[in-house]
C-alpha cells in the first residue's frame, strides 16, 4: 500500500475527499491493485488548489479534518484528472467532404485538387478572427473535459503565416480564461509548407518558421516548439534548424516523428532533450533507445492511426525493452483524427496497440503530464502538486479502459475546486 504523505495545516480551509478509492499514479509508490497506486479506503485533502495529503483515511492527521469541507465519495475510484498532451484542437472549417471523397475511394491527388487536404483547413482557420477560432474550439475543449481532462496541449500549424500562426496561440491561450482548464501552447508553424513557399522549405522556415517564433515568444504565447519531419514535411536538417532556433530562445521542443517512414526524426530530437517524439509507427529499436536515454516520451496516437487506416503499429515492444516512457494523446484534428475523447483513445491504445490497463491509464496521466513537461505539477495524487482529480463511477480501474461509448466521471475537480458533477 502507498505510504500516506500530508503537509501541516495552516489557516486556509481544507477540502477532504473520503470513502474513496485512489489511483495514485505516484512513480515509487507500492503498488497495489494494477500497479497502480491503489489505496483502499483513502482519502484525498487539498488546500488553496493544491494536494495536502494523500493516503489512507485511517491515517488523516487530525488537524486536516478541523473545520474541513467533506465531500463523501461513496466508495467511488479517484484518479488524476485525465492529461491530452497532443491535439490540434484550435481549427477552423472540417474536412468531412474528404472523408466522404476517400471512403468513395479517391485519391489523395484528387482529394487536393477538389481543395481537400492541409489546405482546406489552412483557408478555413485563416479565414476566421481569434475569437472565431475561439468559438469554434469550444465544442471540442467542451467535450473534452466532460471526459475528466484538465490539462490539453493545442499546438497551431494550420496558420502557415506569422499572423496566422499567432491566431491560433491566442485563440489557445483565451480558452484558458473561459474554462476551468490548464492549456498548453506548442508553435508548430512548420506543419507544413504553404502554397507559395512549394519546394523551399528553408525559405519558408526563415521567412515564416523562425521570425514567428521569435513573435511568439516575446507575446507569450508558446510553451513549446514541434515540427512536422517526415518525406511531405521537413527533413531531419531542416527540424535542426527550427530546434537550433527554439533553443536559443530557451523553449522545449518535441516532434511529430516516424508516422510515415523512419527519417530518424526521433533520434535527432533526443539528441535536443525532446519532451516527446509522437506517432513513431516506423521507430526501429535505435530509436526509441536514444529516447529512453534522453527521456523523451513517445506519445502513441491511435486515433490517427485508426483514421488513416495505417498498418504499421508503434514498436511498443521497442519501447518497453528501452524504458522509454509512453504516453497517449487524441491528435484532435481536422483531417487525419477527429477524435475528442481520451476515454476511447485508451480503449484504442489498448485494442490496436496491445497497451496493458496500466499504461493506458498512466499515458493519459502521468505520462502524458511527462509529455508536456508538466509531471511535476500534474499527472499524479501526490502532495504538493495541483488538486486535478476526477471522480469516477466504476469498480475498477480497467473499466475507464474496456468500455467504448461510455464516460463514467462523476465529478472533476480542477485546482481543488468541482467544475463538473
Amino acid at each position: 500500500m502507498s505510504q500516506p504523505q500530508s503537509v501541516g495545516a495552516s489557516a486556509s480551509a481544507v477540502t477532504l475527499w473520503t470513502n474513496a478509492r485512489l489511483a495514485t499514479l505516484a512513480e515509487g509508490s507500492a503498488k497495489g491493485e494494477n500497479g497502480l497506486g491503489a489505496i483502499e479506503k483513502g482519502a484525498i485533502a487539498a488546500r488553496d488548489g493544491v494536494i495536502v495529503y494523500v493516503g489512507p483515511e485511517a491515517d488523516l492527521p487530525s488537524d486536516l479534518k478541523t473545520h474541513a469541507v467533506i465531500v463523501d465519495c461513496g466508495n467511488r475510484w479517484i484518479t488524476p484528472s485525465l492529461v491530452d498532451c497532443h491535439t490540434h484542437l484550435v481549427f477552423g472549417g472540417d474536412r468531412a467532404m474528404e472523408f466522404e471523397m476517400r471512403l468513395a475511394g479517391a485519391t489523395y491527388e484528387e482529394v487536393a485538387r477538389a481543395g481537400g487536404g492541409i489546405v482546406s483547413s489552412v483557408k478555413a482557420t485563416n479565414g476566421l478572427s481569434v475569437e472565431g477560432l475561439v468559438t469554434a474550439t469550444l465544442p471540442r475543449l467542451d467535450t473534452l473535459l466532460a471526459e475528466g481532462v484538465s490539462t490539453i496541449e493545442i499546438k497551431s500549424g494550420y496558420g502557415l503565416s506569422i499572423e496566422g500562426e499567432l491566431n491560433m496561440l491566442r485563440a489557445a491561450r483565451a480558452l484558458e480564461k473561459l474554462r476551468p482548464v490548464r492549456i498548453v501552447t506548442t508553435y508548430l508553424a512548420a506543419h507544413a509548407t504553404p502554397v507559395e513557399y512549394k519546394g523551399r522549405n528553408a525559405d519558408y522556415i526563415a521567412d515564416v518558421v523562425l521570425p514567428g517564433m521569435d513573435r511568439g515568444h516575446a507575446e507569450g504565447l508558446i510553451d513549446a516548439v514541434d515540427g512536422f519531419c517526415e518525406g511531405i514535411a521537413f527533413s531531419v536538417e531542416e527540424m535542426r534548424v527550427v530546434f537550433d532556433h527554439a533553443q536559443k530562445l530557451g523553449l522545449p521542443v518535441k516532434l511529430h516523428a516516424e508516422q510515415l517512414s523512419d527519417l530518424g526524426g526521433a533520434k535527432m530530437a533526443a539528441s535536443y532533450g525532446a519532451l516527446s517524439a509522437d506517432h513513431v509507427e516506423y521507430l526501429d529499436a535505435e530509436g526509441a533507445q536514444a529516447m529512453a536515454k534522453a527521456g523523451t516520451v513517445a506519445v502513441l496516437l491511435p486515433g490517427a492511426f485508426y483514421a488513416i487506416n495505417e498498418t504499421q503499429k508503434p514498436p511498443v515492444k521497442a519501447l518497453r525493452d528501452a524504458g522509454t516512457h509512453i504516453a497517449i494523446a487524441t491528435d484532435c484534428n481536422p483531417g487525419t483524427s477527429p477524435l475528442t475523447s481520451l476515454l476511447l483513445t485508451m480503449n484504442m491504445a489498448a485494442t490496436l496497440f496491445r497497451l496493458t490497463v496500466d499504461e493506458c491509464l498512466a499515458g493519459a496521466t502521468s505520462e502524458a503530464a511527462r509529455a508536456l513537461g508538466l509531471l511535476d505539477q500534474v499527472g499524479t495524487l501526490e502532495v504538493g502538486k495541483s488538486a486535478d482529480i476526477a471522480i469516477w463511477t466504476i469498480e475498477r480501474p480497467a473499466e475507464l479502459v474496456y468500455r467504448i461509448g461510455f464516460n463514467p466521471l462523476h465529478s472533476r475537480i480542477f485546482k481543488g475546486q468541482q467544475v463538473t458533477a
